[in-house]
């Protein structure tokens, strides 16, 4: 399916000029080096590396210890650049600007305010920031001849407490710009009962929400996510498969059952927002192996799970949408009517109207089958 690092293909087919849908896109997770380079210089911040291609590589080298906590703590740097009106707004303004580039029609951007507030910013400007750097974006890509839409999912640190303080910001702008809420952050220790507030009064404002879950814990993580935090989808949740037992395989097939939590995410239609190569990363699936051929996803994906593909951080796992569903396709063998299923299930699953999500969803039919009669 690949030719380079930079090119994609599926049935002789460029995956990157193929409508796309990102659910799991962290703002934090991709600035572009040169942009960290810049606006540290205004700073005085100290970086391991000056030249964009040192810093985009000490980015993928240091993320890739294999646990969360590692990876996580790279962040840091990152959001030292993104403390200023200015700042946020042209981390966000790039940021759309990529994901145009990556073929994305419809993405989330999840970010979490309570970590941009070092110079003198309130909550509520930092939304405003972001969201006049994605309106410019988006702009700029209408006068191009480029469609894309954005919501911002607001996310709260689930170590800090703030979760209620964090959703009621969410709502307050849920007209302008946002259209969901998550919680992120080290996830061992820190489960969703935690911010149980949070919760009740999202779930007393019709307000939908994401969990991250099932990446740096297990099955009781999952199982918080869907009961304490009424999540509609599991940020990650890959480790679901934890709970799947393989009975028995031959040549042909593979005999499985599922656990009562599985088969409840399975038969809800909970959404997984799988990160292929973050989850290798972080050592989110070590119980089946360290390549990306042992990924649980195609086990999943055959058993009728609703996964999605997504990149989690652009700039920490050197990484794009296309690229995922290409190393998927490498890994797993999809070809042009798997790669369209995966993105009209993330269509489906996006915090959008009814109404809207189907037009998202023919507007993708639409445009794999347009690809498909230009390619044959």
């Amino acid at each position: 399916m690949s030719t380079s690092d930079d090119d994609y293909y599926s049935d002789g087919i460029d995956i990157r000029d193929l409508p796309k849908v990102s659910l799991h896109d962290h703002l934090d997770g991709g600035l572009r080096p040169q942009t960290i380079i810049e606006l540290g210089e205004q700073i005085g911040l100290d970086l391991p590396a000056t030249e964009a291609e040192d810093l985009a590589d000490w980015f993928v080298d240091s993320c890739s210890a294999g646990n969360l906590p590692d990876y996580l703590k790279t962040f840091d740097l990152s959001i030292a650049v993104m403390q200023s009106e200015q700042g946020l707004r042209r981390v966000a303004r790039e940021f759309v600007e990529d994901l145009v580039d990556d073929g994305v029609v419809y993405g989330e951007i999840r970010w979490a305010p309570e970590q941009h507030l070092q110079g003198g910013l309130s909550l509520d400007q930092t939304v405003v920031a972001v969201q006049a750097g994605i309106d410019e974006a988006i702009d700029d890509a209408v006068r191009d001849g480029r469609d894309i839409r954005i919501g911002q999912l607001v996310t709260a640190m689930r170590h800090a407490d703030r979760g209620l303080e964090i959703a009621e910001l969410a709502v307050r702008h849920r007209d302008r710009g946002v259209v969901g809420f998550d919680i992120a952050g080290a996830e061992a220790g820190f489960p969703p009962s935690r911010q149980r507030a949070a919760f009740d009064y999202l779930a007393s404002e019709y307000f939908p929400v994401t969990v991250h879950a099932g990446e740096a814990d297990g099955l009781d993580s999952i199982r918080g996510a869907l009961f304490d935090g009424r999540a509609l989808r599991l940020g990650h949740g890959v480790r679901i498969a934890e709970d799947i037992t393989i009975e028995r395989s031959d040549d042909e097939n593979v005999y499985v059952s599922l656990g009562r939590l599985a088969q409840w995410v399975k038969d809800r239609e909970i959404v997984l927002e799988l990160s292929p190569s973050s989850n290798l990363q972080t050592g989110a699936i070590e119980r089946w192996g360290d390549e990306m051929d042992d990924h649980p996803f195609d086990l999943l994906y055959q058993l009728g799970f609703r996964v999605t593909v997504n990149v989690d951080n652009r700039t920490m796992s050197a990484t794009t949408l296309t690229r995922e569903l290409g190393l998927l396709g490498d890994a797993f063998g999809y070809d042009l009517r798997d790669l369209e299923s995966f993105q009209l299930n993330a269509a489906a699953s996006a915090f959008l109207p009814l109404e809207e999500r189907e037009e998202l969803s023919e507007r993708i039919s639409a445009g794999f089958e347009a690809a498909d009669n230009e390619g044959a």
